[in-house]
């Protein structure tokens, strides 16, 4: 895959089953695996072979419905109980990114509000786990044009910094952060991307520079650490990450080092973007210390490619995810607009 006219969608129904990038094997190496069952895809998903909250709510809901492909009664209430069990498996994969629970809720939404028979209902399923893919891909080609009316101003092409990977990957396609990205550099705006490499897991250099080299995209890799290095040095023009899940508030968690590269631009008087889709706020939770912290393998820090980087004895800590509280934030990116975090409640009532 190295054409920059070739598309990239991370999941893809064909032929009864789902076709997943297994981006735990990216760069090095592109394939798909094929999923046909429920307990496969909640595996995929705790496994980041997918990942990105919005890939994972499409992933969830595809789950979803091969689940109901194996429920084996025409009895509807008993369908509707192990539909419940399948969805229940789903949810324990990935606690953070909400784009999986409110999936999950739709699709359960679908199967009970569904008065036809059982059949009826699992072609309902297959056709809304369709829909959820396909207004995602229109969701983020929307965030992408909405980030062009907040990018700055200037005589020269801008430099863009992002962290983690939140592109055609995270998503059903073109991307959220790298949404914005993508049309700037559509629009003749765009000079440079800088990718942070994303300790521990190093999205920013395996995915999201892959994929700027797919599309010709002028892109630097850069450790963390480096971030605020290159803002003193004025290289950086404006920062647009992702969210896996934003509270009503507007605080908002991303991959870990997303609040530290947050301060780092304030510090610096630089624009500070979330993008991501309105489905990704849940206005459940008042503030970003009610949003639930995954706690990942300690195998993500001490090793890399199975080697061991780390002293023997050593204890580690490796949160998947950080919260930036809604202060640090210049604006939310949506489908809805570019919405201050302290207006996103007033948005709260509009259909998406």
């Amino acid at each position: 895959m190295n054409s920059a006219s070739n598309q990239i969608y991370p999941v893809v129904w064909q032929d009864n089953k789902v076709l997943l990038i297994d981006q735990t094997r990216l760069p090095g190496e592109y394939s798909r695996v094929a999923i046909a069952r429920s307990i496969d895809m909640a595996y995929a998903i705790k496994t980041m072979i997918v990942r990105g909250a919005p890939a994972i709510g499409v992933a969830s809901a595809y789950g979803m419905y091969l689940g109901a492909t194996e429920i084996e009664t025409n009895n509807r209430q008993e369908f509707l109980r192990h539909l419940e069990q399948v969805a229940s498996l789903l949810r324990q994969t990935r606690p953070t990114a909400v784009n999986l629970f409110w999936a999950i809720a739709r699709m359960l939404k679908t199967a009970y509000e569904e008065i036809g028979t059982v059949a009826e209902i699992k072609a309902t399923l297959l056709k809304t786990a369709q829909q959820i893919q396909s207004e995602d891909l229109k969701t983020c080609q929307a965030i992408g044009d909405y980030g062009l009316t907040v990018l700055p101003d200037t005589p020269q092409k801008l430099k863009i910094l992002t962290h983690c990977n939140a592109g055609s990957l995270a998503t059903a396609g073109y991307g959220t952060a790298l949404g914005v990205v993508r049309s700037a550099w559509h629009d003749g705006r765009l000079a440079r991307v800088y990718a942070d490499e994303t300790r521990p897991r190093l999205q920013g250099a395996r995915l999201t520079a892959w994929e700027c080299v797919q599309e010709n995209i002028p892109v630097t890799v850069i450790t963390d650490s480096m971030a605020a290095h290159c803002m003193q040095q004025k290289m950086i023009d404006l920062v647009v990450v992702g969210a896996d899940r934003i509270a009503a508030n507007g605080d908002a968690a991303n991959k870990i080092g997303t609040y530290s590269l947050a301060i780092a631009a304030q510090a610096h008087n630089i624009p500070f973007y979330v993008a991501a889709p309105f489905s990704t706020i849940d206005f459940k939770l008042t503030d970003g210390s009610q949003i639930p912290i995954e706690q990942r393998d300690a195998a993500e820090i001490a090793e890399i490619d199975h080697t061991a980087i780390c002293a023997e004895g050593a204890e580690f800590y490796n949160p998947a995810f950080d919260v930036t509280p809604a202060n640090l934030i210049t604006a939310i990116i949506t489908e809805q607009g570019a919405i201050k975090p302290e207006s996103l409640i007033d948005h709260r009532g509009i259909a998406v």
